[in-house]
């Protein structure tokens, strides 16, 4: 893809990142669930970060294409190493976490992760935003450009040291509240609950190697921009 077509796409990326990001910060105070916006926000919810890390993402993206384009390649090849590590390590596997793990869990049993008090707070088209767009968005990306994934202990530790930050905020939300962030969390004893983070855990790192298989597949081992 020519670097001025890959400058648009990421740029229009980062706009509708930010824009569905600013959606959901700014549901009115008075329009929110008091059982769902309690301590930590929209913040406590992997879904509302993984937006936010998206933006983030698609803007150190069109930021390297827009160097690429004013011929600042040494400037251009350190954001490029930006831009790959966080879509390997996290855009990706995020991504891919949230659309299958909210999905799945919706269609079993939708009050464990969307209670249906929301569906009058948050539009079909908001919901679909955050749980499904993100998915495409992601496979579109890994289609579009090779990216140079880290070495696999490296990428795996990165992974898994931010897996335990939410993990930990999760916790510490339910410490000071009383009430877990997923009403499933609810159902499980503490053994069961750190088997079920584990689980999740391994997932992740299924949907890391995963990706990865899919850059190499399709851009070989030795392509990359």
């Amino acid at each position: 893809m020519e670097i001025s077509t890959l400058a648009t796409y990421h740029c229009l990326a980062f706009v509708w990142y930010f824009f569905v990001a600013y959606s959901i910060t700014h549901i009115k105070t008075e329009e929110r669930p008091s059982e769902v916006f309690l301590y930590g926000g929209q913040w406590k919810y992997l879904t509302v970060l993984n937006l936010v890390l998206q933006a983030v993402f698609y803007g150190v993206s069109f930021l390297a294409d827009v160097l690429r384009l004013i011929k600042k390649l040494r400037c251009a090849k350190c954001v490029i190493s930006s831009r790959d590590l966080l879509f390997s390590v996290l855009a990706f596997p995020v991504s891919t976490f949230v659309c299958i793990s909210f999905w799945t869990l919706y269609t079993y049993n939708r009050e464990l992760v969307y209670p249906k008090s929301l569906d009058g707070v948050i539009p079909l088209w908001l919901n679909h935003a955050m749980h499904t767009a993100v998915l495409p968005f992601a496979l579109v990306e890994i289609l579009a450009l090779p990216h140079r994934y880290p070495a696999k202990k490296k990428g795996l530790i990165l992974l898994g040291f931010v897996a335990f930050l939410y993990i930990s905020w999760v916790l510490w939300i339910y410490s000071v509240t009383g009430e877990w962030v997923y009403p499933l969390f609810a159902l499980f004893s503490p053994p069961g609950l750190a088997a079920f983070f584990a689980g999740s855990l391994a997932i992740i790192v299924s949907f890391y190697n995963f990706g990865e298989f899919l850059n190499r597949m399709i851009w070989g081992q030795s392509k990359f921009s």
